[in-house]
């Protein structure tokens, strides 16, 4: 993860984000299975912070060939179950489509004491206690991730112990910030607005772009423009500690270019009903994809 900041009078100043020391004294054996774009972001930044490589295994039948060149650090892929055994974590990153004929494997990994950490969309801690069993976290992180900059949301099953929920905070916050919930229901609505919200800011600078064009801009250079301020947009949010109404009002003055085009999006038909739709959307696949 990279620094943290707070502000004070003078502006925003840089403070370094404490680690855990979880992951560095882990002594039992930690199985990904998937290392896709989310599993991968999660193996490096367990790496990064500490893990020994011995003690992580991936399971999955389509390795990249930056996970493939993990082994020569001491990573075990696609260990057989009966050389590897019973595991003390297991982190579930595969596809949700695939994981009923990826469950019956991944069951013989499992024991009763077996913290089982699942990263899937729409996939409720009851049918994870189903397939594979072991004390469950039903967890959903976002593609920042990638960076450590991403947030995960979690929730634990009734059957996981204080130190497996510190086991899964430190493996969560590997890639960015983590928070937790008592109430799994909540899971949908995180998965609409964390889960997925990264492709709503890329389409917003995909059509931030687009409209400098409309207004008669080089198409590269309102590229260049819609990334850029998206992007430190983002970043200034991140760093200030002011509410996101009180930025946009300090950009905003009376009667100025940036109130004319607020109008038009906080109109009744603007951006706060096409939002609220486009995250009920998302919800609503979410709880479907679960039955």
């Amino acid at each position: 993860m990279g620094p943290g900041f707070r502000r004070d009078d003078t502006g925003f100043v840089e403070t370094p984000v404490s680690t855990s020391s979880a992951l560095k004294n882990s002594t039992g054996t930690i199985a990904l299975a998937g290392a896709g774009k989310m599993g991968g972001a999660m193996l490096t930044g367990w790496l990064a912070q500490g893990l020994a490589p011995e003690h992580v295994a991936v399971i999955d039948p389509y390795l990249s060939p930056e996970i493939s060149a993990l082994a020569a650090k001491g990573v075990r892929l696609n260990p057989q179950a009966k050389d590897l055994g019973t595991v003390d974590t297991l982190v579930v990153a595969v596809k949700p489509q695939s994981f009923r004929d990826a469950g019956a494997a991944l069951k013989s990994f499992v024991g009763p004491s077996t913290l089982v950490v699942s990263i899937m969309a729409g996939t409720t801690m009851s049918a994870l206690e189903e397939i594979v069993g072991g004390a469950v976290v039903r967890a959903m992180p976002n593609t920042p991730a990638a960076i450590g900059r991403g947030i995960t949301v979690a929730v634990p099953s009734k059957r996981v112990t204080a130190a497996q929920r510190a086991m899964t905070d430190a493996l969560l916050k590997a890639t960015g910030l983590v928070e937790w919930v008592d109430d799994e229901s909540l899971m949908d609505a995180v998965t609409a607005v964390s889960g997925s919200g990264p492709a709503y800011v890329f389409l917003l600078a995909e059509e931030l772009a687009r409209a400098g064009v409309a207004a008669g801009l080089p198409e590269q250079l309102a590229t260049t423009l819609a990334r850029a301020t998206v992007a430190g947009s983002g970043e200034l949010l991140h760093r200030s500690d002011l509410p996101s109404a009180t930025l946009r009002q300090n950009v905003t003055s009376p009667g100025g270019t940036t109130a004319a085009a607020l109008e038009v999006l906080m109109a009744n038909d603007g951006m706060q009903p096409l939002m609220t739709r486009a995250v009920a959307a998302a919800t609503r696949r979410s709880r479907e994809l679960a039955k």
